[in-house]
Formats: C-alpha cells, structure tokens, sequence
C-alpha cells in the first residue's frame, strides 16, 4: 500500500474547481515532489489530505486512513503548510514546547528537533525577530516533534538561502533514504530535482503526469539547432528523412530528437549552406513549463 493515496479528489469553491478528479500517490521510501505552477490547486490538495479542508468527492488517505482518523497523528504525519503559522511574540523553544505538551509528546525532543534543522542557538529568540528561511527550519522543527514517518511540505524552500536550500536536499534525502516518506510541493521543478524520486505534476487542479525522475528526464528531448540562410529549403529536407524541425529565427531552425551528422546529411542534399550548428538540450525545467501551459495540461 502507498503511504499517501488521493483518488477522485475534487475541491470546487462556487463556480470555481480549485481541485478536479486528482489521483495520485506516494511510496514510502522515496521523496515525491507534488508540482505545479501558482494556483495549480497544490496547496488545496495537501489541505484536504490533512483534513483542513473537505473535499467536493474523492477521497484522501495517508496509510489507508484519512488524517482525521488516525491516532496520534503527529507521530505519524509531520506537515509544514506555512512559514509563519507561530505567534511572533513567543520564543522558538517555548513555541515547540506548548505543541509537544499538546501532543503528548516527551519535551525532551524540543532541544532535539532544534538542533536537527540547526536552530539550537535560536531556541531562545523570540519568532518575530527570524528571518523567513529559519521560519521555514522551526517550521521543519515543528513537523519532527513526533518522530513521524511522513512528511508533508507546502513550498519549504521559500526563503531559504543556497546553503539552506542544500540541507534542505540532504535533510529530505536521509529522511526518505531511512524509509520515510516525502511529498514535497514545489512550483519550480529545478528545486527539486535534485532530491526528488517521482514526480506528480498538476496543472489547473488536473493531474499532468506521475512518474519517476528518471522516466521524466528520459522523456526530454535533445537536437541541433542550425543557422542556414536556406532554412525553408532545409526544414523540408529534414522533414523528407522523418526528422521534425521547428522555425525558431528567420535564419535557424531546430532539428528535433536528431544529431549534428543527420542534419548535416539532410543539408548537403539540399544544398544548404551552414553557417551554424549547435546541439541543443532540452532541460526538465523546460519540459515541466512545456507540460504546465494550458495547450501541454489539455492533452
């Protein structure tokens, strides 16, 4: 059984469906980045997986059970939705304290969730005075009190500087290298690529595609670009040997999926002259913009 399952959820807010028919799910052992651009419904479906919102239909279970109905959730599931959900006034550790005494857990894991998002130094600050990317560790800090299994994060990068960003990736690897689970939402696909296993892309609150990294990335095309004063003569050229090109100049061209040796032939037949040829590669972060546009999320 995948540790997070979503199946026919749906969310709509009047006329307006936040959330449409999504399924999707992750496994445990792995971190699974949940993406999408702004508004694509990300931060809705993770509010209606922890039960902070009620679905229009479908369903959402973590471990086969809604978050509502598991016992002691927070030794189960740690979450992070917002990086400013502490009162301003109030002292980190003091803050960590009063949720731990809430949820009935040792107070012993302040000081040791403090010093795993290295904020043992600030323990004693009052939040006001945190800049947005240590408001992002006590927020990670808050989701570890209960030792969980899970995680579930809404943007955790937000506001974290290079070196921050970094341990985040290597926090996030060792966590799911250990058997836990991440679902991590981003809507910059180069921000986790470098962590991630799998894939849910969303986009206008549908499911574009679940895969693997690896399966995503084998996806992503690569050609040569060629500069030519005989691109007409020399698209068709290529178009003849079953090669797809794309205009992108008055005076270049894209040879899709193809290598410099093919257009080079495809040229020489048609008498092309060229000035200019340069392999072109195209990134993840490419493909994830290509597959978010309104044209690439209809398909």
């Amino acid at each position: 059984m995948a540790a997070i399952e979503i199946h026919g959820l749906s969310k709509r807010f009047g006329e307006v469906a936040a959330v449409d028919d999504l399924s999707f799910t992750a496994r445990e052992g792995a971190v699974t980045g949940f993406l999408g651009p702004n508004g694509a419904g990300k931060s809705t479906t993770l509010r209606m997986l922890l039960g902070l919102v009620r679905p229009s239909e479908g369903t959402a279970t973590i471990g086969g059970t809604p978050y509502a109905e598991l016992a002691e959730p927070f030794r189960h599931v740690g979450a992070v939705l917002e990086a400013d959900a502490f009162h301003p006034g109030r002292r980190a550790r003091d803050h960590l304290r009063v949720l731990a005494v809430a949820a009935g857990l040792p107070l012993a894991r302040v000081d040791a969730v403090l010093r795993e998002v290295d904020l043992a130094d600030a323990g004693h600050r009052r939040v006001n005075g945190f800049s947005l990317g240590m408001r992002q560790r006590l927020g990670l800090a808050t989701a570890l009190l209960g030792e969980p299994e899970i995680l579930i994060l809404d943007e955790p990068a937000n506001g974290l500087d290079p070196e921050g960003v970094h341990w985040l990736r290597q926090y996030l690897r060792a966590f799911a290298d250990g058997g836990g689970t991440v679902l991590v939402s981003s809507h910059v696909l180069a921000e986790v690529a470098q962590t991630v296993d799998d894939v849910v892309i969303i986009a206008d609150g549908r499911l574009v595609t679940q895969s693997s990294l690896t399966e995503l990335a084998n996806r992503s095309r690569a050609g040569v670009r060629v500069r030519t004063p005989q691109v007409e003569a020399l698209r068709d050229a290529l178009l003849a040997q079953g090669i797809a090109a794309q205009l992108v100049a008055a005076d270049a061209l894209v040879a899709m999926e193809s290598t410099a040796e093919a257009v080079g032939l495809a040229a020489a037949g048609a008498g092309a002259v060229i000035y200019e040829m340069t392999p072109e590669h195209f990134n993840l972060e490419e493909m994830f913009l290509e597959l978010t546009t309104s044209e690439g999320a209809s398909r």
